[in-house]
């Protein structure tokens, strides 16, 4: 399967797994909703029918005290009470299910309730209001109260709907009770779902990404140790690959890349034999000739010395500096063929002993001064390219020195990671036009006939430092003199 695949499905089965806890959490919040919203309707069922009871008692002492005293203050209390009772029933009505026993008991709780009112308390409020107004009616009262109110059926009405109404309460009060322990139920199957699911998902989440992390940085590891092995020059390595997925693609083509590399470097390797050994062949059998015009041109120089003219002994002359030129120039090619492939191993190299180790080689003209500094480093580093960079470098700074008394210096700068060196002189200078040509092999300032020179001392410098990832710079205007510098890894 497509890495891209496994991480798609990986995830999307992360996120299925939470968006199951969140539908199981969101089930049962509206569980414990619904149980929350029970108790508290319930609550009210409650205390409605509490004040319902209590309107009754005040309605039936409201009426016996307006009875007796005729006071306006128990009229208002029982009419108020009546009043507010009928809210109550109509709102109980309202919230209760017209099947359940609760709903039976109400309507008979109404009932009893209305034919207190209809045989008792309208009919002797009415009877009371009659006598205050007239004495005439008071006999009527006289007679409706006794027939009312000293009798039991009002007292047996009134025990009956206080019964009624207990009854209602109390089976409010189980079902209430009831909810409750299933409102604390759910809290806890909340509470424990919630953290099972949530610790499940997490859980399957880590394992997850721990496998995807497992297995695809695994295969990465094989294959960033496989490419460190090529950088550092085995290319005989291979990673083994047999599925189907982006990694296995990527390996493949490593194991592809080093199979080329290793037969591209082994070829090169040949020919790179096959050319030092041609290079040494040519460079002999071009040397020999060179070497027999030179052995003819000295023998009649010594056999024809008093019969030479001026004119011919000028040709040998010229005849003998270009064979000088000529082996110049292949000893040059030669070195500058090599560079880079007879590197010995680091070292620890006193730069002021190898600057003296360079200056033995050269005859100064009368008259030039060289000056390298006190300070010069001691530094690790293989020793053979440095000396030819230095070699090259002070080589070019005597060589083109027109002054008389010419003045090369040699010093240093050091960096955090790199050590940065100075060839300064103050010969003829160099024009910024000609500031890259120089580095070019073959290259030079001036005419070879005037001058003998193989314009190929600055190449091999710049080959150096190019194949080591060095830079050099060149600071010169024509008549200031120049000042090469060059940097060099620590």
């Amino acid at each position: 399967m497509r890495i891209s695949y496994l991480i798609f499905l990986s995830f999307l089965s992360i996120l299925l797994l939470f968006a199951f806890t969140t539908f199981i959490n969101f089930r049962l919040s509206e569980r414990v909703k619904e149980n929350t919203d029970f108790v508290n309707q319930s609550g009210n069922i409650v205390r409605s029918s509490n004040r319902f009871q209590r309107n009754t008692i005040n309605m039936g002492s409201g009426l016996r005290g307006f009875l007796l005293t005729g006071e306006d203050s128990f009229l208002q209390a029982y009419d108020s009470a009546a009043t507010e009772n009928k809210l109550i029933l109509t709102d109980l009505f309202n919230q209760l299910d017209t099947t359940s026993r609760q709903y039976k008991l109400l309507v008979d709780i109404a009932s009893l309730n209305n034919r207190w009112l209809s045989e008792f308390g309208q009919p002797l409020r009415q009877a009371k209001i009659g006598a205050e107004a007239s004495d005439v009616n008071l006999p009527y009262f006289n007679k409706l109260y006794r027939e009312k109110m000293q009798s039991s059926d009002e007292r047996k009405l009134n025990t009956r709907l206080q019964e009624e109404i207990r009854e209602f309460v109390n089976i409010e009060y189980e079902k209430r009770s009831e909810r409750e322990k299933l409102l604390n139920d759910s809290l806890q199957m909340t509470k424990t779902i919630s953290f099972f699911m949530i610790t499940f998902s997490v859980l399957m989440a880590l394992f997850i990404v721990a496998f995807l992390t497992i297995r695809i940085s695994k295969r990465i590891l094989k294959m960033v140790r496989m490419a460190d092995s090529i950088a550092a020059g085995n290319y005989n390595v291979s990673t083994e690959e047999t599925g189907k997925d982006e990694l296995s693609g990527l390996a493949r083509s490593l194991n592809y890349m080093a199979k080329t590399l290793s037969s591209n470097i082994n070829e090169l390797t040949k020919k790179n034999r096959e050319l030092d050994q041609f290079a040494h062949i040519v460079s002999h059998d071009m040397k020999a000739p060179l070497r027999g015009i030179d052995n003819v041109v000295s023998w009649i120089e010594e056999d024809h010395k008093d019969e030479l003219t001026p004119k011919v002994a000028e040709y040998i002359r010229l005849i003998k500096g270009r064979v000088i030129r000529g082996e110049s120039l292949i000893q040059g090619l030669l070195s500058y063929a090599r560079v880079g492939k007879e590197e010995e191993g680091e070292e620890k190299i006193d730069t002021k002993a190898l600057l003296k180790e360079v200056l033995e080689n050269f005859s100064m003209k009368e008259g030039t001064t060289i000056n390298i500094s006190e300070a010069m480093p001691v530094i690790y580093s293989v020793k053979l390219p440095l000396l030819q960079v230095f070699s090259n470098l002070i080589d070019n700074a005597l060589k083109y020195n027109d002054k008389t008394n010419g003045l090369v210096k040699v010093y240093h700068k050091e960096y955090p990671g790199h050590w940065e060196f100075f060839v300064s002189d103050n010969g003829p200078g160099i024009s910024k036009n000609y500031h890259e040509k120089i580095f070019m092999i073959f290259q030079t300032l001036k005419e070879r006939d005037s001058f003998e020179s193989t314009g190929v001392g600055l190449a091999i410098v710049k080959k150096i430092l190019d194949s080591r990832g060095e830079e050099i710079k060149l600071e010169s205007e024509a008549g200031t003199g120049s000042i090469f510098s060059f940097t060099w890894k620590k």
